[in-house]
């Protein structure tokens, strides 16, 4: 009966949601560059989040949060958002989002291993070892011997997998604050609170470096908006949603794991659609990057 299994449903759809996400804005940035791209996703998830929230909680904004939560979510939007994923939106153009997201499956073991520092949260063996799987699977992919010879080199552009690493750094500093900040608050209002911290500060970026006609100018592309408004809907939106559907009804383990496929459901449509060419090799790399994640909520 699917009725027993809506977690596990709702975190795949999570997946498919973040995929959908990741293609959007590879293409929007691309166009556009990560600042526009990031201000006006921002905004819109805002909007879809104050209108979903004033039904949810018959509130549209977070004026109930406490001050310890307006500060500690305030911090990780700006790691996580601003910081993390402007990295991580840099680096679609150098490595495309499919090697992006393969590098994103870091973030977990990352977000775990500052929690272990920080917060004093367990840190097991299997835990180590999905790590070092991560690592493997990520190495598999991105490493090569050009001519047989001694010397490792990169497959893929350094600078993109460095952002792409950074954007990695950023979320799992991100999650940490979250949860940090968070505690018992409702978690599409914490979300409220880190996206307002976030666009205040692409706003100052932004006006720093003088870039809002470019900005306005995104308005005027038409397939640019239409990803935007996509990625938009289906990431900060639905995806989401969606994630927290699924620890509701499942275990956070199993939630955390099907949510974690990406980087596998990402190939066939990254090949279809950008016309990549895909090597057993990556295939291999990305299945095990997603093993490796998963043994962190065993």
């Amino acid at each position: 009966m699917l009725s027993n299994h809506i977690g596990e449903i709702a975190a795949l759809m999570t997946a498919v949601f973040w995929t959908v996400t990741a293609l959007a804005f590879e293409i929007a940035t691309k166009r556009v560059g990560p600042l526009s791209v990031n201000v006006i996703r921002l905004s819109m998830a805002f909007v879809f989040l104050a209108v979903f929230t004033f039904f949810q909680r018959g509130i549209a904004l977070p004026t109930d949060a406490s001050t310890h939560a307006w500060v500690w979510l305030s911090i990780s939007g700006i790691v996580g958002f601003v910081l993390g994923d402007l990295f991580l939106f840099s680096s679609y153009p150098l490595i495309t989002s499919r090697i992006a997201m393969l590098i994103m499956t870091l973030a977990p073991p990352l977000a775990a291993l500052i929690g272990w520092i920080v917060l004093g949260e367990t840190m097991t063996a299997l835990n180590l070892f999905g790590m070092a799987l991560v690592v493997v699977g990520i190495s598999i992919t991105i490493l090569s011997r050009p001519d047989g010879g001694k010397k490792f080199s990169f497959n893929f552009s350094t600078k993109g997998l460095l952002f792409a690493f950074l954007g990695a750094v950023g979320q799992a500093i991100g999650l940490v604050l979250s949860k940090y900040g968070m505690g018992q608050y409702d978690p599409f209002a914490a979300t409220q609170i880190r996206i307002i911290a976030a666009l205040t500060g692409f706003i100052f970026i932004i006006s720093f470096l003088k870039r809002w006609k470019k900005v306005i100018r995104t308005f005027l592309d038409k397939k640019a908006i239409s990803r935007i408004t996509l990625g938009s809907f289906f990431g900060p939106f639905l995806g989401v949603s969606f994630s927290l559907i699924a620890l509701q009804h499942t275990s956070a383990g199993i939630a955390a794991t099907l949510m974690a496929i990406v980087p596998v459901l990402i190939i066939a449509p990254s090949a279809i659609i950008f016309k990549q060419k895909i090597t057993i090799k990556e295939v291999i790399g990305a299945v095990i990057s997603v093993v490796g994640v998963s043994l962190f909520f065993i």
